[in-house]
């Protein structure tokens, strides 16, 4: 199947590393942006070429139209990767982040060196945590603003509940800056979420690529049950549980989680 139906999102090349190294690109999920990757960033930079990827809706890429959804965001992720001139690469991801990446892959699977997946959403499959706070969130932008729904998403999000109760440690601060920074766009489409995608659990039975499922301890149930199933179906994947964490591990303890993706890539 291909993926160029959509625009290549924006890149930024991280070049700290010697020119041979591999790269590693790098995605994040609704309401954030490359910055999210700050603490891997600087963990990183001297060892492997990073890609920091904006999906289309955020940040550098706001100005990129919709469709919002899983199979544009990982047509928009492969012209990114072909943009920036790389054809083989490890690919770190979060929540729909890495199941654009997770598409991806199952696509063009020889891409991809590793996969890293923190929180995933399972493409194809419904997330009804997500979805229905998605439905609010749609409904609040279009009548009230988006900075009305921003508020909605910090303050009910289950995925940032680690953050809100521990606000110091885990830079709950920074990472409500980002989401003000969102202009909100993808949360008008409808499809976020929940545009078909086709069943791709064949496809996940046969990819071999070294992954890497993260789950936080925290995490809701719908997250934590979908990287349960992504671990038995995938016949490559390991998964870890990193203690205390949410549903954003790599951003409340950053050390942590570098720590095993680096174990996880030295191996790969």
């Amino acid at each position: 199947m291909g993926t160029r139906n959509a625009p290549s999102a924006v890149h930024e090349i991280v070049t700290r590393a010697p020119m041979d190294a591999v790269a590693i690109a790098m995605v994040h999920g609704v309401s954030q942006d490359h910055r999210l990757f700050d603490q891997q960033i600087a963990a990183f930079e001297r060892s492997y070429r990073l890609i920091l990827i904006d999906l289309p809706g955020h940040g550098r890429s706001s100005a990129i139209p919709g469709p919002y959804g899983i199979q544009e965001y990982a047509s928009s992720i492969d012209g990114a990767l072909r943009d920036a001139g790389v054809d083989e690469f490890h690919f770190w991801g979060t929540h729909l982040g890495a199941s654009a990446g997770l598409l991806l892959a199952c696509q063009r699977p020889d891409l991809f060196r590793s996969l890293i997946l923190e929180a995933p959403v399972f493409p194809g499959r419904p997330l009804p945590s997500v979805s229905d706070l998605l439905g609010q969130i749609s409904a609040i932008a279009r009548d009230q603003g988006i900075a009305a729904a921003r508020d909605i998403w910090w303050r009910e999000g289950g995925w940032f509940e680690v953050m809100r109760r521990r606000p110091t440690e885990c830079r709950a601060a920074e990472q409500r800056r980002m989401i003000d920074d969102f202009g909100g766009q993808p949360w008008l489409d409808a499809g976020l979420i929940s545009r078909p995608v086709g069943n791709i659990e064949d496809r996940l039975a046969v990819l071999e690529t070294p992954s890497l499922i993260i789950s936080g301890e925290h995490d809701l149930p719908d997250f934590l049950n979908i990287a349960q199933d992504l671990e038995a179906i995938m016949p490559n994947a390991d998964r870890v549980i990193i203690p205390e964490a949410g549903g954003f591990p790599l951003w409340e303890f950053p050390d942590r989680v570098n720590q095993v993706a680096m174990d996880f890539l030295g191996r790969h």
